[in-house]
């Protein structure tokens, strides 16, 4: 073990009472954040404000990405923004038959620091990382499309939040046994009673894999990677090749944490890839992989759930996320929430509504009758005027993430009637940036040849208006939906209490996340760490949710030694 310069006391003072925080949030589910959301509340107490942040983040372009880990057999990167350019960095790629011993070889000593410690390790890690939001956000938003406040915010301080989230689910988890020794005695009668002294010791699985995803590295990546090495285990992380930068950063910053509390800083390691090889597949199944947290496609996420058999499997897919439209007693806060919901990173979020159910015979509003093509015009009027200037669009949209999305927006005009058609929209910083508005297509929910469209995913801003006989029929449509093809969110409008029962109890059965009514500045496909539970579980959409006891609990095992009193 290295001389530790960041001792655990130093460790307790800045950050114990940061974790006992999130301990209390996780129990009453409250709001709160110690990152802050704001760019201007950086550049003091060592942060990053936004001119040196934009500085660090260029000043890593057209460069090699240096992290001293062990097997280095070449560099590979090819990351091209979404906004157009090329970021020009080189990444360390690995000799995996001596990069995972390397990280094994540190278990030992991060299993016998303890919950604490190791929590506290990683809130530090979360600490630097949160003075560098700045930086951390162009990285995001040059890799993923998003919007620079959205990177801001997704990237960085809701990421942020995630991790914390998941340490103190870890923290909380690995301390339900009580740790050190515990004496032990059985009374015998007349004779002398049985007496043993047990030690109970959290034991990390093994080196955890962290597959990143295209559009939300850091929101994505930091639950797992952090649950997993708050849990005693190495982690191993393997970026999308279009989004690498943001999670370098991070695994550099995190070795850097443990080489200076004393740790192997090869506890945390990155496994870029090179063109087309496709490492993901071939890590997944070795056996030192005990661990993987996955986000992304379906196809992908089955995979790993049918073949990765020696590892503890925790995926993220993709689901069909429906919202009911029954009736509403705040018409415009409805179609303002909604036109919201499906512009926000121009629906590149695996939290967008797709389908909306609408009676064919309308609804009620407290604006009157609404018909079944007027609420669709509306929305769609609704959601051109947010989008109407440019500035704001860009602000809004982002950029497309990669061609896939544009064709299937392209695509979605030809499956029915487009009531919404989606526009280009130049961005004058960035003219290379592909930006585009949603469209809406309506469809009849009684025509088998519709259902191919609205009963699959289609990432993007694409959102399909389908008519449905009844509010009956659109919570069968719903059940159906979350039960075959997953959800991860689901939302609804109703001024019945009958109607809030029963799409609150097909939500319970089906286990989907719901939100009912929302009007104001929450959004369905937005949720609040400490507080939210992103996901459930419990359908084809995630097999884990951000963040339970169960995402972190099966990470590591409790070891018992008992001697002899």
């Amino acid at each position: 073990m290295a001389t530790a310069q960041l001792t655990t006391d130093r460790l307790a003072e800045k950050h114990r009472s940061t974790l006992d925080q999130a301990l209390a949030t996780i129990r009453t589910r409250a709001y709160w954040s110690p990152y802050p959301e704001h760019p201007k509340a950086y550049g003091e107490h060592g942060s990053l404000d936004a001119a040196a942040g934009l500085a660090a983040y260029q000043d890593l372009l057209g460069k090699r990405f240096e992290l001293d880990q062990p097997g280095t057999d070449g560099w590979t990167g090819a990351e091209v923004s979404p906004y157009g350019p090329a970021l020009g960095v080189e990444y360390p790629h690995a000799d995996l038959d001596v990069l995972l011993p390397a990280m094994r070889a540190g278990m030992g000593a991060w299993r016998d620091a303890g919950a604490e410690t190791r929590a506290l390790v990683c809130l530090e890690i979360l600490a630097r990382i949160s003075a560098r939001t700045h930086e951390f956000a162009h990285a995001v938003m040059h890799t993923s499309g998003q919007a620079f406040m959205m990177a801001f915010q997704a990237g960085g301080p809701h990421a942020q939040d995630r991790g914390l989230e998941a340490v103190a689910y870890a923290y909380e988890e690995q301390t339900r046994t009580p740790g050190g020794r515990a004496a032990w005695s059985k009374p015998q009668g007349k004779r002398d009673p049985l007496e043993l002294s047990k030690e109970f010791t959290p034991v990390g699985r093994g080196i955890a894999l962290v597959i990143g995803c295209n559009t939300f590295p850091t929101w994505n990546g930091y639950p797992g990677l952090f649950a997993s090495l708050a849990t005693g285990n190495p982690v191993l992380v393997k970026p999308h090749p279009r989004a690498v930068l943001p999670l370098a950063l991070t695994v550099r910053v995190a070795r850097e944490v443990l080489a200076e509390a004393g740790f192997d800083p090869n506890l945390v390691a990155l496994a870029a890839e090179g063109a087309g090889e496709g490492i993901a597949k071939t890590l997944a199944v070795r056996p030192e992989i005990r661990i993987i947290d996955y986000t992304g496609s379906t196809a992908f996420g089955d995979w790993l759930e049918t073949n990765a058999r020696q590892a503890q499997v925790y995926t993220e897919k993709a689901g069909v996320n429906t919202v009911v439209v029954d009736s509403t007693d705040d018409y415009k806060g409805m179609l303002s929430n909604l036109a919201f919901s499906l512009s926000l990173y121009s629906g590149q979020m695996c939290t967008t509504p797709q389908n909306l159910l609408i009676p064919r015979d309308g609804i009620t509003t407290d604006q009157g009758p609404k018909s079944y093509d007027e609420v669709v015009a509306d929305l769609a009027g609704t959601v051109g005027g947010l989008l109407g200037d440019d500035a704001r669009a860009n602000a809004l949209l982002g950029a497309l993430v990669n061609p896939d999305v544009k064709a299937r927006l392209e695509a979605a005009a030809g499956l029915g009637e487009v009531a919404l058609a989606s526009r280009e929209v130049a961005n004058p910083e960035f003219p290379d940036a592909v930006v585009r508005t949603p469209v809406i297509v309506k469809l009849d929910g009684s025509k088998p040849d519709a259902e191919a469209a609205y009963f699959s995913e289609c990432f993007g801003p694409v959102s399909f208006a389908v008519s449905v006989d009844s509010t009956a029929d659109a919570l069968e449509l719903l059940r159906r939906t979350v039960r075959e093809k997953g959800a991860m969110t689901v939302g609804a409008y109703t001024t019945s209490a009958d109607t809030e029962r029963a799409v609150e109890e097909v939500c319970l059965e089906e286990s989907a996340q719901l939100s009912l009514n929302l009007t104001g500045g929450v959004y369905v496909n937005q949720t609040a760490a400490f507080s939210d539970f992103h996901g459930s579980g419990g359908n084809p959409a995630a097999n884990a949710a951000l963040c339970d006891g169960a995402f972190v609990s099966n990470r590591f095992r409790v070891v018992e030694v008992r001697r002899q009193a």
